[in-house]
């Protein structure tokens, strides 16, 4: 603790350097997993192979991404583009899986009665499906963030920044100190971002918090009335 106190300063910049390298990932998986993930959702021959492709890549190890992927893309070993591409296909992978099951918790009865009321497919998800499914989809986004943060310290032993450093560099020293503000580190940042996300989904669920008996919005037509 007091290796942490001294050398804050050092901690704070692998600290960002690290949120740098597992929020990028996280927000590429989204992008990609979003629209990927609610076009499927009601296919259930592609949905099968996409979520079979999606577990095969998770299973691949991190560390032979990251040596691998510069060979693939022809960066440099050292080039943070490692991290961010690996974490990017772990996190998509993940998340692939996540938004239709997050659309799948949207009650049946809300998305019969925008289909009766005219909403098109695209608006239906748009306005309907996907923020009703904010609940479950940002608890699974708080586990993916998180996971990703554990796994760049991985990188760490490629040569790429972060806390992970802390490790490699305790352990080449024989200085437990070090490690031990590494874990704190690593354990504060992944605590710190799963309550960020969890304030976010409150903020962005107010429904969730009323304590009426219905727990989604009711959608109305044209003319003001509910359905």
């Amino acid at each position: 603790m007091r290796w942490l106190i001294d050398n804050f300063s050092t901690v704070l910049d692998y600290t960002r350097t690290h949120l740098y390298l597992a929020l990028v990932p996280l927000a590429v998986g989204l992008v990609i997993a979003l629209p990927v993930g609610t076009a499927i959702r009601n296919i259930r021959w592609l949905r099968r192979i996409t979520l079979t492709l999606a577990s095969i890549a998770f299973t691949i190890p991190s560390l032979a991404l990251f040596v691998t992927i510069p060979q693939i893309f022809g960066l440099k070993t050292l080039d943070p583009l490692n991290v961010i591409i690996a974490l990017s296909v772990y996190s998509t992978a993940l998340l692939v899986r996540a938004v239709p099951e997050a659309l799948d918790s949207v009650p049946a009865n809300v998305i019969d009665a925008s289909t009766a009321i005219g909403f098109t497919a695209l608006r239906r998800a748009l306005t309907v499906e996907l923020p009703l499914a904010l609940p479950v989809l940002i608890a699974n986004v708080r586990v993916i963030a998180v996971t990703n943060i554990s796994l760049v310290s991985v990188g760490s032993l490629i040569g790429i920044g972060g806390l992970g450093v802390l490790f490699k560099q305790g352990y080449d020293r024989d200085y437990p100190d070090q490690i031990v503000a590494g874990i704190i580190a690593i354990v504060v940042l992944a605590l710190a971002l799963d309550l960020i996300l969890y304030l976010l989904g409150r903020f962005l669920t107010p429904w969730t918090r009323t304590p009426s008996a219905s727990k989604v919005p009711a959608i109305v037509t044209a003319e003001g009335e509910p359905v």
